[in-house]
Parts: structure tokens; sequence; C-alpha cells
């Protein structure tokens, strides 16, 4: 069964960027295939795409998820794309809960080792940021993606209800 209260965003899309971690991963694509959001996964992955541990973290809700692989960083940005490209990163300025978000969005979160390149950082169309408490610089990248991706759904339901 879908659910009825996302079914309106299936343009938003969540895009992993050479995670190093399966949990988290598999933990991401839980959570996109939960929301009906697409998901794009830029390689090379830390780990073997079959890992165990993506699959169980991903559990059965893998087979659910619409999703596209890309072999690198070149061929995600050769492939066709629509909608801005809106990277979270601690190196941002704008707080993710102070941004216009859009149907057509694609919510790119970075390595856990390392965050994204400056090429990646500079292509994106805009870098959003979660505050933190200091001493605190940083969230599981799953929580990041959940919490922001949460306010973007939030965000363009209300504006299907205004269109």
């Amino acid at each position: 069964m879908q659910n009825k209260h996302f079914e309106a965003r299936p343009t938003l899309r969540l895009v992993l960027f050479e995670p190093d971690i399966p949990q988290n991963a598999g933990t991401l694509m839980r959570l996109a295939a939960g929301l009906g959001v697409a998901l794009d996964l830029i390689e090379p992955c830390g780990f073997v795409l079959d890992d165990r541990r993506l699959r169980r973290a991903g559990m059965d809700y893998l087979d659910h998820l619409d999703w596209t692989r890309h072999s690198s960083w070149s061929a995600y940005r050769a492939a066709p794309q629509s909608g801005r490209l809106v990277l979270l990163t601690t190196r941002a300025a704008i707080p993710y809960t102070g941004f216009q978000f859009a149907a057509g969005d694609r919510i790119l979160v970075g390595r856990e080792s390392a965050g994204v390149p400056d090429e990646v950082h500079d292509a994106a169309d805009a870098r959003l940021v979660i505050p933190m408490v200091p001493p605190a610089r940083s969230l599981n990248v799953a929580v990041s993606a959940a919490m922001v991706l949460g306010e973007a759904l939030r965000q363009t339901a209300a504006q299907d209800r205004t269109a």
C-alpha cells in the first residue's frame, strides 16, 4: 500500500554520493522507498552493493525502491536531470529550515568520511546546513537526510494544496 500523504511528490530525489557505510546506505534506501522518493546512488561505494549489511538495513523495502545507479559523478552529471541539486553540507550558511524546497529538488548527501569534493560542492544549486549546538559538528548522514527530506516533503505537499 502506498503512503497517500506523500504520493504527490514522486519527483523529489535523494542522491547518495559515494557512500562509505553499507548500513547507512541501506537505511537511506529504506527511507526513500518508505516515503516514495526516488534515489540516485553515485559510485564508487566503500562496499559491495550486495553487502549483507546493506540488505539487512534496507530490509524488504529495497525491492520497492525506485533507484538508479551511476558509475561515477561524471556519469551522474551526464544523465538527464531536472530540478535543483541541493547539497547538505557543514560548509553551508543557509539552514535547511530557511530554504524553500521545490518538487523537483534532488537532495544530495556526501560520503560519511569526507562529504563531497569541491567539484561536487561547486555544482550544487543550493547548499544547506543543519544548525548544530557547539561543539557538535554534524549528524549521521541518514539522520540528516531524513530531517531534510521530511521538511522538503512537508513544504512540497503544502505547495500542492495552494496550487
